[in-house]
């Protein structure tokens, strides 16, 4: 039976081994949709745990077993919502303790803890850290946490005129304020109306704004003299291509600074001769643009629409797009670039 609990008569001191199938439904929110509210970790845990407890007590005063479940996953139901810990999977729960009338006489409210509260306890820590191996957001973020750069700005997808609470009473409205949170409705409206400027902005295309008078370096180049390029030349990225212009990757200021702090960081905890022996060896073996460099960014040819890159730089992850011809670089879309055309546009409207 789908939800069923399975329970050996005896516990098993050895092993103790638990097979709760409603964590499978749990698994299927906390893996699946990681951004709905009914599968963050305080609906997760605490609506298991207390509709194991409610179960558990009404196991142990109802002797009819329609009766029982019926007032386990009743009673559950409203006591996980009175929390505002909504799980799905808690009635479940609620209605094998009900079912399971042996298993409580031997465990009483002990199986609220074991194998219900550790069993959710386990699935969120594994729930997090698939996320974070995933680049997923779990638990989802609060409306007011801070940005990626640490501050209490909005990030730029969301920085939309609706505050919280207005953001609340559109949830409420439409009754989703058990499917979305506050914090991606705003992101959803916020790319929205990214959106909508970027068709606004006419069909123009990559050609129309690239540069296309390009510097770049090779994946030899030594990173002293990509930091001279950069600082030459005020550019915010720089491209690295091999033969007949082949893109390879592209370089950004932060990598200058990321490879400088690791190597700032590496030098102090090996401080004193190691130091010598380290830097002997940088000499030896200098950084070049490879390791530094990203290949994982988004890319465009020439006929890609204004309304495709501006997505892509809004969020401020991306300062540039490589334009590509058959794997070969031909030109350079910056947020220099994409701002100045969009300013352009405004003003002839």
């Amino acid at each position: 039976m789908a939800g069923a609990f399975v329970l050996a008569p005896q516990i098993d001191l050895t092993l103790g081994l638990y097979l709760v199938a409603p964590f499978g439904a749990s698994s299927v929110l906390l893996f699946a949709v990681p951004n709905s509210p009914l599968a963050q970790p305080w609906s997760a845990i605490v609506g298991n745990v207390v509709a194991a407890l409610v179960g558990v007590a009404v196991c142990l005063v109802v002797q009819d077993p329609v009766l029982r479940i019926a007032l386990a996953v009743g009673l559950a139901i409203t006591a996980i919502i009175l929390c505002r810990a909504l799980h799905p999977p808690a009635g479940a729960v609620a209605m094998t303790v009900a079912m399971s009338p042996d298993a409580v006489q031997e465990l009483g409210f002990y199986f609220a803890l074991m194998p219900i509260g550790l069993g959710s306890v386990v699935l969120v820590v594994i729930a997090i850290a698939y996320g974070r191996v995933t680049g997923r957001h779990y638990p989802f973020r609060q409306f007011d946490d801070p940005n990626s750069h640490g501050t209490q700005d909005p990030e730029p997808m969301a920085r939309i005129g609706l505050s919280e609470a207005d953001l609340i009473d559109i949830l409420d409205r439409y009754r989703q304020s058990f499917n979305l949170g506050v914090e991606d409705l705003a992101r959803l409206l916020g790319a929205a109306e990214i959106q909508v400027a970027a068709n606004r902005s006419g069909p123009a295309t990559a050609a129309d704004i690239m540069s296309r008078n390009l510097i770049t370096v090779t994946p030899d180049t030594p990173l002293t003299e990509v930091a001279d390029l950069f600082h030459r030349h005020r550019f915010t990225a720089l491209p690295v291509a091999g033969d007949a212009n082949r893109f390879l990757g592209i370089i950004v200021q932060i990598h200058l600074i990321d490879r400088a702090r690791e190597d700032s960081h590496r030098l102090n905890r090996r401080f004193g001769t190691a130091m010598s022996r380290l830097l002997d060896r940088q000499r030896e073996m200098p950084v070049q643009a490879a390791d530094v460099m990203s290949v994982a960014g988004p890319r465009a040819t020439a006929d890609t629409p204004l309304s495709a890159l501006l997505p892509q730089m809004a969020d401020g992850a991306v300062d540039a797009v490589p334009i590509l011809e058959r794997g070969h670089l031909i030109g350079i879309v910056t947020r220099t670039d994409l701002i100045s055309a969009l300013a352009r546009k405004s003003l002839d409207n």
